[in-house]
């Protein structure tokens, strides 16, 4: 009888156990390097400076509400660089289209203000000659939305969301030049 309950109870378990949350885009795949299109126009660089498409699955129950941030951890600043602040996108977005940020972001979405100074995306420009540096997209899945405004920095806001998160999911793509 053990034999067969132990096998039956792993997989009831395993029935009702959640897949972890994951995050894609075609603009920005996981391990790839950045395009055109998601590099800044400005500081000695020439791109698109759009954000990249993202789309995201299995949110946890209870999720209310999400946070998306775009991060460099290598930039020279001694404290990394924060190139995307969103947050409190609705608890039932699970995409947005490329070029979003600025222009389509769901109602309610709070896009605050980046390391450049202003809100929105700002794309990749590491400094010339520097090893490729890795940029991070991160989403959290939220049980509500946080109750921050549209001048709080990235780290207030990443320490908000690391801290409420039921759960994460991250990309990450390189650029150098």
């Amino acid at each position: 009888m053990i034999r067969f309950a132990f096998p039956l109870a792993l997989a009831l378990c395993a029935s009702t156990a959640q897949a972890d949350m994951t995050l894609t885009s075609k603009a920005m795949p996981d391990g790839g390097t950045l395009t055109e299109a998601q590099i800044l126009n400005g500081f000695g660089c020439t791109g698109g400076n759009q954000s990249p498409d993202l789309a995201w699955s299995n949110a946890p129950a209870g999720t209310g509400a999400f946070a998306v941030m775009m991060y460099d951890p290598d930039a020279p600043t001694g404290s990394g660089w924060w190139h995307w602040v969103a947050f409190n996108l609705p608890g039932d977005t699970t995409l947005l289209p490329e070029g979003a940020s600025g222009t389509v972001m769901p109602a309610g979405t709070i896009e605050s203000r980046t390391d450049f100074g202003t809100p929105g995306f700002g794309g990749a420009c590491p400094p010339e000659g520097a090893a490729p540096h890795p940029y991070q997209i991160t989403v959290y899945a939220l049980p509500a939305p946080l109750p921050l405004d549209a001048n709080a920095s990235g780290a207030m806001v990443g320490f908000m969301a690391r801290a409420s998160a039921l759960d994460s999911a991250t990309i990450t793509a390189t650029l150098g030049r």
